[in-house]
């Protein structure tokens, strides 16, 4: 079990993104404060020595998304909330950034991952296979499909 200390520096390192992750998959802020803390839960009572901040990291984002997976799942879960209905902290901004957050989340699910960790966390494409278990090449093919969606939705140009 972890010290106090190493929970609440966990917090501060890691509660964006552990947020922005349920609010990828749940879209719902209530959903999201749950799986928010089943996470930071299981940080704690973890044994699991970390070799870097990088693995803790990924670790993290790892169990977000199980953890956002089995909610899903769940027969409990029986309403979902539309997207108007995400809270503006998620999607203020220019309407610009409104219509790709909103394409993103369009997104079939197998594309939705390896967007967020790409774009939003910074996470190459070796380094994305390892977090979601899946190989370097079919990261690169899942991004290049959803960069091709994303372009088709936005009316973007093609890459020259």
């Amino acid at each position: 079990m972890r010290s106090e200390q190493e929970a609440c520096r966990a917090i501060e390192r890691y509660a964006d993104t552990v947020r922005r992750l349920c609010m990828i998959h749940l879209k719902n802020e209530a959903d999201t404060e749950d799986i928010f803390q089943t996470v930071f839960l299981k940080y704690v009572l973890s044994t699991t020595r970390f070799q870097s901040e990088e693995h803790e990291k990924a670790w993290m984002i790892r169990v977000t998304i199980n953890a956002c997976k089995d909610l899903l799942k769940s027969v409990f879960r029986s309403r979902t909330v539309s997207l108007e209905e995400l809270p503006e902290a998620v999607v203020s901004g220019s309407n610009e950034s409104r219509e790709v957050l909103e394409a993103v989340l369009s997104l079939p699910k197998k594309y939705r991952d390896v967007v967020y960790l790409h774009y939003y966390e910074g996470y190459p494409a070796p380094q994305i296979g390892e977090i979601l278990g899946k190989k370097t090449n079919t990261v690169y093919t899942l991004l290049t499909r959803a960069k091709q969606l994303l372009r088709e939705k936005l009316g973007g140009e093609e890459d020259a």
